[in-house]
């Protein structure tokens, strides 16, 4: 069965965030559509994701949107603040103090952007994987 109806405990062609494609067992139904599965390779739990992005009226998933209806930015979109590239990217310590637009590169979230600060002691970097808000001037380093 690859369709969005099905029953309880049938096999069903899904998406897994872990696993990519694989074979799932349906596990909840809400109004005779598949609401959620287990994948069969990884075990998770999830809401069930049709290959191709089809739902079961046959139409594309709708974008998220926010309950104001607005879209929420997705994660590497143009910075509100751009990069000051007359100078060098620093490499991220906690006990070093930032300014907006100065680059950093930090060792799990790589090169980004310092956005804000939030008071003297957070700031707020884009990063490739979306806006994280680190500690800065703590601690002599």
């Amino acid at each position: 069965m690859t369709g969005a109806e099905g029953r309880v405990g049938s096999d069903v062609q899904a998406r897994c965030g872990k696993c990519g494609e694989a074979w799932h067992v349906v596990i909840a139904l809400a109004e005779a559509h598949i609401a959620q599965v287990q994948c069969g390779e990884c075990g998770a739990r999830h809401r069930y994701r049709p290959v191709g992005g089809v739902t079961a009226g046959g139409n594309p998933r709708p974008k998220a949107t926010r309950k104001n209806g607005t879209r929420a930015k997705r994660p590497g979109t143009a910075p509100a603040v751009e990069a000051d590239l007359g100078r060098p990217a620093r490499s991220f310590r906690p006990s070093d103090t930032y300014e907006v637009g100065e680059r950093m590169v930090h060792p799990t979230f790589g090169e980004g952007v310092v956005q804000a600060t939030r008071g003297t002691t957070k700031v707020e970097v884009l990063f490739p994987a979306g806006t994280k808000l680190l500690v800065q001037g703590y601690g002599d380093g």
